[in-house]
């Protein structure tokens, strides 16, 4: 696997008050052989996270359309979104396209807590199902869940998902720990866990595995997400797994046939990728340095 990198497509630079900077976790939305839309998580001037989006030409490599209005912002005081929405992925379920989130909430022992929300695409445009969250820590998730997505796997919806399980003092600061776990639905809203583990920590170096993006192919599952150690790797690199059955999965990151470039907006950091196909090529959005802060770039699988 090899992919080319076909630049930067996309950067906020304060295009809107909601929209000062960042375009964090980038994901598909509908589709055409024209263009496809692009969502995006943005930070505003208070720098809570709002959900953006845009309309990207693949045949012209340009963008036709940025949205002037966010299409999912954060929740009232109290709420587990009120300081920030981030999207993760879009799912069609039982015939209604949900829009799985993350909420983000400052701490106070802990810099944040999250957990997974979900909004239907109606009355053309989301609505949030729920003031409070879907899927939040448990005995499973002892300190927050986040990232995810989502795949039918016979007649059961899986989702890996973010799970933190530990804050350590890790070089004179808090350092979370988490990794992807598994939890299935028939509903896509009462989720099940078990605790099942799908791409765990290599070594005990290694602290972060966030934002799985997983597809089936030929008789196996594929799965890339991002990874770092601290030691090996301080900044985000993407990883790659597969599995047989979408449940027991093996890590191959040396095959994810892509990494940070030598120079410019992604030479620090590469993570949160997501992968989809349009037409017969096969595309990779992912952000560079910083965490989403230089913004989205493109790549095909050549």
């Amino acid at each position: 696997m090899s992919w080319k990198k076909l630049g930067n497509i996309f950067c906020p630079e304060a295009h809107f008050p909601w929209m000062k900077s960042h375009a964090t976790v980038p994901f598909i939305g509908k589709t055409t052989d024209a263009e496809i839309q692009i969502f995006f998580s943005t930070r505003d001037e208070d720098n809570r996270s709002n959900i953006g989006g845009l309309l990207f030409s693949l045949q012209d490599f340009k963008i036709t359309k940025l949205f002037e209005t966010p299409f999912l912002t954060p929740g009232p005081n109290g709420n587990f979104d009120h300081d920030g929405v981030m999207g993760c992925h879009i799912t069609e379920v039982n015939g209604s396209s949900y829009l799985y989130y993350i909420g983000w909430n400052l701490g106070v022992s802990v810099p944040f807590r999250n957990a997974i929300g979900v909004a239907e695409y109606k009355n053309e445009k989301f609505e949030k199902l729920f003031s409070g969250p879907i899927v939040d820590r448990s005995i499973y998730d002892p300190c927050f869940v986040a990232s995810n997505c989502i795949i039918k796997i016979n007649d059961r919806y899986v989702m890996y998902y973010l799970s933190c399980i530990k804050w350590v003092q890790r070089d004179g600061k808090l350092t979370h720990y988490y990794h992807i776990k598994i939890a299935t639905s028939v509903d896509g809203i009462e989720w099940h866990r078990s605790g099942k583990v799908a791409i765990d920590f290599k070594d005990q170096n290694e602290f972060s595995i966030s934002v799985p993006r997983a597809l089936y192919e030929n008789g196996i599952y594929k799965m890339w997400y991002s990874y770092r150690s601290g030691f090996t790797s301080k900044t985000y690199r993407i990883g790659y797994a597969e599995s047989q059955d979408g449940f027991d999965w093996k890590r191959k990151d040396n095959e994810a046939g892509i990494d940070v470039s030598e120079t410019g907006w992604d030479s620090q950091m590469i993570c949160y990728p997501f992968v989809f196909d349009h037409g017969s090529d096969r595309y990779m959005l992912y952000n560079g340095n910083d965490y989403g802060k230089t913004g989205i770039g493109l790549a095909v699988l050549v």
